[in-house]
């Protein structure tokens, strides 16, 4: 039986919640253009620029499962508020220092460190919220249209963020930004979902013993957490830095609209595919789905690296981003849904954890290899052993089922 068409979005408080999300996902963005821009301009540092990545990720690998616990204990509309305040935090310190002249370097790397735990605060409690707002039947409705909304935001931000940055200079136009996280922290006051008990004090590690023993005995879970591990560590979205070698071997190595529509061909991908599979209520949630999609995110990857073709390369990058939202989606899905109740958000910041934290790491699979062996057949070969890894796993998880 198909499913609804945008399923999720017939619940009036996940209307309100994804366009405040939405609206969050962008404010990130665009901060993440004004502030690069001025570490760039005042410091022409291309380690704060690497820090400035890990930063981002590394807060994932680390507090995720802690953050996933808290949302266990607390109210989740909390935990996001408060990632949504430390947001505008560290725009208002940027825009402050901006606007005196003494932004200091230890001072850009303080703050892309409050950024960096804001969204390791938001990520899991977020996922925790829309599973009590649409129950398990529209999951993954919701999950594939957050996720597509994260896409929007990727390419409104920087458009958005270039305008308010002509318009108002960055200081001025990252201070202006802030306002763009109200409307989620606003709603979420008195949004009649999310609501926790008070819970016992946090016992440590202890308290993460319950997490390990129920996703131990889900090959779902430790399947899917698997796969989205892999696909971070081995390839996750380190290509997107290397993009200025692929398009000057592709004959567009100028910063102008060719370059551009290289960087945003897999975001376009992604958000198509969340159009079009939730117009059409397609791909429910399944495990060996989420393989075959994962598998064939893979190959359009290795293909990109191989292609000689400018048309060819921005329709590889185009239909690997629609692959990539599929199957990120439905893992997500599939690990919420087999999650026991009582330990849900930390479950979601294990998943969290693996599909986010190991990002950090594929600039060394994908980069460092690069600089031995040409970030060509680096990129093939990261997106080659993903394969096998993959299909060592689809291969585990039917042996397991039968």
């Amino acid at each position: 039986m198909p499913q609804q068409s945008f399923a999720a979005l017939r619940h009036p408080g996940y209307r309100a919640y994804f366009i405040g999300s939405a609206l969050a996902m962008m404010a990130d963005s665009i901060e993440h253009v004004i502030s690069y821009w001025i570490i760039f301009q005042k410091f022409h540092s291309p380690a704060l620029g690497g820090f400035a990545v890990l930063s981002h990720w590394l807060p994932f690998l680390f507090f995720s499962v802690y953050s996933g616990a808290l949302a266990d204990r607390l109210d989740p509309r909390r935990i996001i508020q408060l990632g949504m305040l430390l947001f505008m935090a560290a725009s208002l310190g940027w825009g402050l220092l901006f606007l005196t002249g003494s932004l200091e370097m230890w001072h850009a790397a303080a703050l892309l460190v409050v950024h960096g735990f804001a969204g390791v605060l938001w990520a899991p409690a977020a996922q925790l919220l829309i599973h009590d707002i649409v129950g398990e039947k529209h999951l993954h409705s919701a999950i594939r249209l957050i996720a597509t909304g994260r896409y929007l935001g990727l390419l409104l931000g920087p458009a958005v963020g270039g305008l308010i940055l002509l318009a108002m200079g960055p200081a001025r136009g990252i201070l202006f930004n802030m306002l763009i996280y109200l409307p989620l922290i606003l709603w979420l006051w008195k949004a009649p979902y999310g609501g926790r008990k008070p819970a016992p004090a946090s016992r440590g590690f202890a308290e993460l013993l319950p997490m390990i023993r129920a996703a131990a005995q889900s090959r779902v879970i430790v399947s899917m957490t698997l796969l989205a591990g892999g696909a971070s560590l081995l390839v996750g979205n380190a290509y997107q830095a290397q993009m200025p070698e692929f398009a000057r071997d592709l004959g567009h190595g100028n910063a102008d609209f060719t370059y551009s529509m290289l960087l945003a061909a897999d975001a376009a991908g992604a958000l198509v595919a969340g159009l079009v599979l939730e117009a059409r209520g397609l791909l429910p949630p399944h495990a060996r789905t989420a393989f075959l999609l994962a598998m064939l995110w893979c190959l359009a990857i290795g293909s990109f690296a191989a292609a000689t073709s400018y048309p060819l390369a921005l329709a590889l990058l185009f239909i690997a981003g629609f692959f990539e939202l599929s199957f990120n989606a439905m893992a997500q899905t599939l690990v919420q849904v087999h999650a026991p109740s009582e330990v849900r958000g930390r479950i979601i910041g294990l998943f969290a954890m693996a599909s986010l934290g190991l990002r950090a790491f594929s600039g060394v699979t994908v980069g460092l290899g690069g600089s031995l062996i040409g970030i060509h057949w680096s990129l093939a070969a990261s997106a080659a052993a993903l394969l096998a890894l993959t299909m060592t796993l689809f291969s585990l998880t039917l042996r397991s089922a039968r």
